[in-house]
């Protein structure tokens, strides 16, 4: 009878991810999931030995045990047990953390590949490394720093605010950031100005034109009242106006590079209007396998990244795909080259697919709306990227009236290059110009006087916080999402049409940790750490070190805000009906609600009313305002569930109910 083969054990962190690499193994690999992380700090104890050179404490996640010995079981009789977990920090210490519960380190072997197709995945067991440690202590100090501040400033929290409080190193920063925007935004004081614009047209044509007024006797014109543009205006009136001067330049304008992690959450907030969390999840499914029919393929590269670096093999493919599709003038002489951020991992890809002859159209019915929209985004920054620049041609004529000099642009498209894979052509959206010649009188048609007022700078999107987080290195690739998702959760944000608005209770702890923690609400000393954690992950700091020069300082901080810190209330204009006492706003996992200043000796509580009648005939109750997981506010009544009426906006009609919370 003929021995059995023992199989090798792979272990990676997703089902999806399981199924994708099993298909391209074969018959001689096992795959199993470890469903992520299976070890970690606990959860009801802070887990960290300060004194004992900040020694973490690990333990099995709840809920992950029957997991762990089923992979157990399974690495018994393997003489290979391969990891393969994600590319990165995370990656590495799963790696690690499983090698450590199963045991037997000798029969471990480490894996790393950037795309799950078969040519990278067998590439990549063909050369197993160790486990890098240097990437797991990186991992390891992140998790305890971020550990030994959220353990020590909450209960701050909930002793001088309120309950169910927490403070993060990074994610306190991040609001600072949404909090003193807001701040701007309500000082800001509008400055009034005035503009004034030539409707024009050839002598004799129809077609019009518009000029700018730019200078008056040679000067730059700044015009803050209405009654000088006025005056203005009527002089200019009897004017004739004359080209003066007609300038043409042939312009080039190069692709932008392949998609990062921080480049891809922008574009699809701005492009698609998926939130940054959301935009990982859809780009995680891509990235561990989609059913192409009958096989199961890995669509992109891997999603956590900042370098725009891409494999030669990838370069050489899509610049094949770009002769053969669209010809050789859109093809530059040589590949485009994009410079990575000093900080970006050399070793990671930019996101990319991994063929890019997959075209969007061609796998569309293989997957959902927004995997389409996602695809098509990635693939479309990556082939243009590769491209040859569009040329445009831009022509500026200047236009003579009196003492007044006005100006007219237009930019004509003249070879689309990379702009050919854009949906809109943005030249199509310029004004452009009628044929003109020097000296050439034109007719006036009107003069168009607008007024204007400055506007203060926007609060923060999905996209451009994670833009100004990135510029100013608070945080990495794989932590922009989470950040941005714990200041919602903890309700000290909340979205408004996209954008970031922060709450009562958010400009309250701000204010708090600003006043007693400015080294760590300091956006110099967060990226600082950061590039300290990266030291480590480079082997050139050691992690202990690392804690201990954070630590001492912090310390000493902690200690001053535990004693001078006063307790902080928001006191409303009502009184508890209980006692008589003012009530306070307190905040909760749903959103704000009214508590008795008594308490605990009061325990009265209500629900934040907006005074607003729920509009369901009969029904009586009131609208209370609410907040979904997601971080939106939403109005329910206030005799739920015997009332199912909720609502995005205060309004009264009742064709605005709905049955089910409304998601954002």
């Amino acid at each position: 009878m003929p021995k059995t083969k023992t199989k090798s054990l792979v272990i990676v962190e997703s089902p999806a991810k399981a199924k994708t690499i099993n298909k391209i193994l074969g018959e001689e690999f096992i795959v199993e999931s470890s469903m992520g992380h299976l070890v970690d700090l606990p959860k009801k104890e802070m887990g960290v030995d300060i004194k004992n050179n900040f020694q973490p404490t690990y333990a099995v996640i709840t809920g992950k045990q029957k997991i762990l010995t089923k992979l157990k079981k399974e690495a018994k009789n393997k003489a290979k047990i391969y990891l393969a977990t994600d590319p990165d920090r995370e990656g590495e210490a799963i790696g690690w953390h499983l090698m450590d519960k199963i045991g037997g380190k000798s029969k471990f072997f480490r894996v790393v590949f950037h795309e799950i197709t078969p040519e990278a995945v067998q590439e990549a067991f063909k050369h197993p490394r160790a486990i890098n440690l240097d990437l797991v202590n990186a991992q390891v100090a992140r998790r305890v720093l971020d550990r030994i501040v959220g353990y020590q400033l909450s209960p701050l929290l909930w002793k001088k605010v309120g309950s169910r409080l927490s403070a993060g190193r990074v994610q306190s920063v991040a609001l600072r950031l949404i909090v003193g925007r807001e701040q701007e935004i309500k000082a800001f004081k509008p400055q009034e100005y005035w503009q004034i614009e030539a409707e024009l047209k050839k002598h004799g044509k129809e077609e019009i034109f518009f000029a700018d007024l730019e200078k008056i006797d040679d000067k730059k014109i700044e015009l803050v009242k209405k009654e000088p543009a006025e005056k203005i205006v009527a002089e200019l009136q009897k004017e004739k106006f004359t080209v003066s001067d007609i300038q043409q330049r042939s312009v080039k304008r190069n692709p932008g590079p392949p998609l990062i992690t921080s480049y891809l959450q922008q574009a699809a907030f701005n492009q698609l209007g998926f939130t940054a969390t959301r935009t990982m999840i859809i780009a995680q499914q891509l990235y561990e396998g989609i059913e192409l029919g009958e096989e199961v393929v890995g669509l992109i590269t891997y999603m956590r990244t900042d370098s725009f670096n891409v494999a030669a093999s990838a370069i050489d493919e899509v610049r094949q795909f770009i002769s053969k599709n669209y010809g050789k003038d859109y093809l530059p002489e040589k590949p485009n080259f994009f410079k990575s951020r000093k900080s970006a991992q050399a070793a990671h890809e930019a996101i990319r697919p991994t063929k890019a002859g997959r075209t969007p159209e061609g796998i569309k019915k293989f997957l959902s709306e927004e995997q389409y929209k996602l695809y098509e985004l990635i693939w479309r920054k990556f082939v243009s990227s590769q491209m040859s620049p569009a040329v445009y041609l831009n022509t500026r004529v200047d236009i003579k009236a009196g003492k007044a000099n006005f100006t007219s642009t237009s930019s004509k498209l003249t070879f689309a290059g990379f702009s050919i894979l854009k949906e809109v052509d943005e030249a199509q959206k310029e004004r452009l110009l009628p044929e003109l010649s020097v000296g050439e009188v034109v007719d006036l048609v009107k003069l168009l006087p607008s007024q204007h007022f400055t506007k203060p700078s926007p609060r923060y999107s999905e996209g451009t916080l994670v833009k100004v987080l990135e510029e100013k290195g608070i945080g990495r690739p794989s932590t922009y999402a989470p950040i941005i998702q714990t200041i919602v959760y903890r309700n000290y944000v909340y979205r408004d049409k996209g954008y970031f608005v922060p709450t009562e209770l958010g400009f309250l702890i701000c204010e708090l940790l600003v006043e007693y923690f400015s080294v760590i609400m300091d956006i110099e000393f967060t990226a600082k750490m950061e590039e300290e954690l990266d030291m480590v992950e480079e082997g050139k700091l050691e992690w202990h070190q690392l804690l201990n020069d954070f630590y001492i300082p912090f310390k000493k901080v902690m200690d001053f805000a535990q004693e001078n810190m006063k307790k902080a209330q928001v006191f409303s204009d009502r009184f508890c009906p209980k006692c008589g006492k003012r009530m306070v706003v307190k905040w909760g996992r749903h959103g704000r609600f009214l508590s008795c200043s008594g308490f605990p000796q009061c325990r009265f509580a209500e629900a934040f009313t907006t005074g607003v009648r729920c509009p369901q005939e009969g029904c009586g109750g009131e609208l209370l305002e609410r907040r979904s997981k997601r971080g939106g506010v939403f109005y329910g009544c206030s005799h739920y569930p015997k009332c199912n009426f909720m609502t995005r906006r205060l309004v009264q009609e009742k064709e605005e109910s709905k049955t089910e919370a409304p998601e954002d």
